[in-house]
This record gives structure tokens, C-alpha cells and sequence, in this order.
């Protein structure tokens, strides 16, 4: 094997690897980057339209929301930006963020916009990206068990409760 192909494997991600780090399923990392991108187009079209108004907190949280629609498409469909340079960059990087560093990121910077204009505009708007932020803080919460491991845990620990309890009465006599 050439150094050349040496650098090249080390050079591609292996997607097994990512998928193994997080724990998500592929179905749930796809739902997650589609509510991403519906949260992008819902952001830039309430945005657009809480621009049309001479109030300047609506202007600042429109453009805030186009704003934080272009970074939901930057981070989760970089396709839609094949036109920038650095968008495969920032998707890759964002790809290695943890979940919860998502799942903050995304919320937060739907937040923002509802606190600088309360209105339905924005909240709607704001919703899906929201939504999105929300759907990565549960994956960040990991799997949930199966029965059968939770019986056993709890037939152990009863089983440990009941030694004590013997252990305690034998120690009293």
C-alpha cells in the first residue's frame, strides 16, 4: 500500500465510527437532519416575513431567524450550500459535536429570536428549529433498556436486600 493511500484512509471518516460514538440509529440521525432542514426553511420564510414591518425588534429577529436558517442548513444539509466553499468544513465539523452540544446550540439560538419579538411569527417559526435542538437532546439521553435487564436488576437487588435483612437478624440473636 502507497503512502498515498495510507493518507487517503486516514483522511476519510469512517461512518461506523461516528455512528458508534453517539448511539444514534440511522433512521434517527436521518429525522433529525430532516426536522434540521424543515426547521431551516421554516426560519427563513417566518424570517423573511418579520421583515416586512417597520418595528426594528421584528427586523432584528427576522433577520436573526434567516440568520439562524442558513446555519441549520450549513450544519445539517450542505448540499444546499454547494455554492460556499466552506460549508462542507462546518458540516463536518458540526457532525463531530456530541448530541447535547447540538441539542444546545440548536435551542438556543431558536430561543433568541422569541425573546427579542414575542409574536406568532416568530414562534412558529422558530418551532421546527426548536423542535430539532429538542430532538437531539434526546438522543443525547441514550437508549432506553429493555425489560428483561431491568427485571434482573431489580431480582439482584432484591435478592441483596433480603441477604441483609438475614445478616442483620443473625447478627441480633
Amino acid at each position: 500500500m502507497s503512502s498515498q493511500d495510507e493518507q487517503f484512509q486516514a483522511a476519510t471518516p469512517d461512518p461506523a465510527a461516528s455512528s458508534a460514538d453517539d448511539g444514534m440509529t440511522w433512521w434517527y440521525r436521518w429525522l433529525c437532519r430532516i426536522a434540521g432542514v424543515i426547521g431551516g426553511m421554516s426560519c427563513a420564510f417566518a424570517g423573511l416575513w418579520n421583515c416586512v414591518t417597520i418595528n426594528p425588534l421584528n427586523i432584528a429577529a427576522g433577520v436573526w431567524m434567516m440568520l439562524n436558517a442558513f446555519i441549520l442548513f450549513l450544519c445539517e444539509a450542505p448540499f444546499c450550500c454547494q455554492f460556499i466553499e466552506f460549508a462542507n468544513a462546518v458540516s463536518t465539523r458540526a457532525d463531530k459535536l456530541r448530541p447535547w452540544q447540538k441539542a444546545a446550540f440548536y435551542c438556543g439560538m431558536a430561543v433568541f429570536p422569541v425573546m427579542l419579538s414575542l409574536t406568532l411569527t416568530t414562534l412558529f417559526g422558530n418551532a421546527i428549529a426548536f423542535a430539532t435542538g429538542v430532538l437531539y437532546g434526546l438522543s443525547a439521553l441514550g437508549k432506553k433498556g429493555d425489560a428483561i435487564s431491568y427485571a434482573r436488576i431489580h431480582q439482584q437487588q432484591k435478592q441483596m436486600d433480603e441477604e441483609k435483612l438475614t445478616g442483620a437478624l443473625e447478627g441480633q440473636a
